[in-house]
């Protein structure tokens, strides 16, 4: 079982930065690729990025590379996206997830895959 609790959302002006963290509770964060998704009102919840296991790849959303960072800290049990160059469009409520593997190299983009998701937390742009 892991539970996840996400921090870092707030308000910030269009062209800002905002550094998101999840924190995952349970010994098995090193043994889950993660993922960082987000829903804006009235649309789906979409894919925004993903790392593998061991931390070695990463993958992006169209809309966010460039601009977005994911990373790992296996050792404090916590992923992180930084959002940089902010857009009104990035306003959403964000979401980490995470998925329990035996790959270390394999990244994972769509929600059905993710075993595991956090409560989210709210990032809002202002233009």
């Amino acid at each position: 079982q892991v539970q996840l609790v996400e921090s870092g959302g707030g308000l910030v002006q269009a062209g800002g930065s905002l550094r998101l963290s999840c924190a995952a509770s349970g010994p098995t964060f090193s043994a889950c690729a993660m993922g960082w998704f987000r829903q804006a009102p009235g649309k789906e919840r979409e894919f925004v990025a993903a790392i593998t296991r061991s931390g070695g790849a990463t993958y992006y959303a169209d809309s966010v590379k460039g601009r977005f960072t994911i990373s790992r800290d296996n050792a404090k049990n916590t992923v992180y996206l930084q959002m940089n160059s902010l857009k009104p469009e990035d306003t959403a409520v964000y979401y980490c997830a995470a998925k329990l593997t035996y790959t270390y190299s394999t990244y994972y983009t769509e929600r059905s895959e993710y075993d595991y998701w956090g409560q989210g937390t709210q990032v809002t742009v202002s233009s």
